[in-house]
């Protein structure tokens, strides 16, 4: 096991690696000496994140980012699983609403920007609600399916042991769908950290969104770009707690 875990972080490694090379041969290759496109090479990119992480200048802007994720996230879940929960038990209700949320879900978030900042005024709500839209989707219709797709038998068993809807609720149904709903979770952090950025342009003055537009005034492009590798980063990692969070918690486990 330890032996197959060293093996992929090898191979990762090397794939990051091939990444960062391919990416200062195109900037060598494609930029004449002395150009602007020379500011957007590895070289510079790496001496303009350290100097910003080290300087303490774009953490809070990771901080609010982070913030309006897990609020997002959070208001998400709270519609999105018990939601789930209903359409997955009755099938009526699924019927009646899967071609409703179907076309919700092919709406992209972002052509909601400008209804948003006319409901809500500019400031962080709208982009709340925003994050929100986008990630229900995925946590809805995952616990939906992990909901249709328990064994009936687990639901047998529970009602002929007198068990209450809360006990059955509580005992049988959402651990049996917890896999999938963080197969959801997992899917609209995904999605979350695509929206976010554009969402951090309506008007705010904070957040990696902002500062992206702030560097860009300013001409920075060696910090732009650093940017851009440190969302890349962020979102990687959030990435990877999500994945470990799944495989903790799966039902096999």
């Amino acid at each position: 096991m330890k032996k197959q875990r060293l093996e992929r972080m090898v191979l990762g490694s090397a794939g990051l690696v091939v990444l960062v090379v391919l990416w200062w041969a195109a900037v060598r290759g494609l930029a004449a000496p002395g150009s602007l496109v020379r500011r957007f090479g590895p070289g510079a990119t790496f001496v303009s994140l350290w100097q910003l992480l080290a300087s303490g200048e774009l953490w809070p802007h990771i901080l609010v980012s982070l913030e309006r994720v897990v609020i997002g996230l959070g208001l998400a879940a709270l519609v999105g699983v018990p939601l789930g929960l209903l359409v997955g038990a009755w099938r009526i209700l699924e019927t009646a609403t899967t071609p409703a949320f179907q076309f919700l879900r092919m709406i992209s978030p972002l052509s909601w920007m400008p209804l948003a900042v006319m409901v809500m005024g500019v400031g962080d709500r709208p982009i709340y609600f925003l994050l929100a839209f986008a990630a229900v989707w995925p946590i809805l219709l995952n616990t939906a399916a992990g909901v249709r797709g328990l064994d009936p038998r687990w639901l047998q068993l529970a009602h002929s042991l007198s068990a209450t809807r809360w006990e059955v609720l509580r005992r049988v149904i959402l651990p049996g769908v917890l896999g999938q709903v963080l197969t959801g979770v997992r899917l609209a952090i995904g999605i979350l950290w695509i929206v976010l950025v554009p969402c951090e342009m309506l008007g705010v003055s904070a957040g990696l969104g902002y500062y992206i537009l702030d560097t860009r005034d300013r001409l920075a492009y060696g910090e732009l770009m650093a940017l851009v590798l440190l969302i890349g980063l962020l979102g990687f990692t959030l990435d990877v707690l999500a994945r470990q969070l799944h495989q903790r918690f799966l039902p096999g486990r």
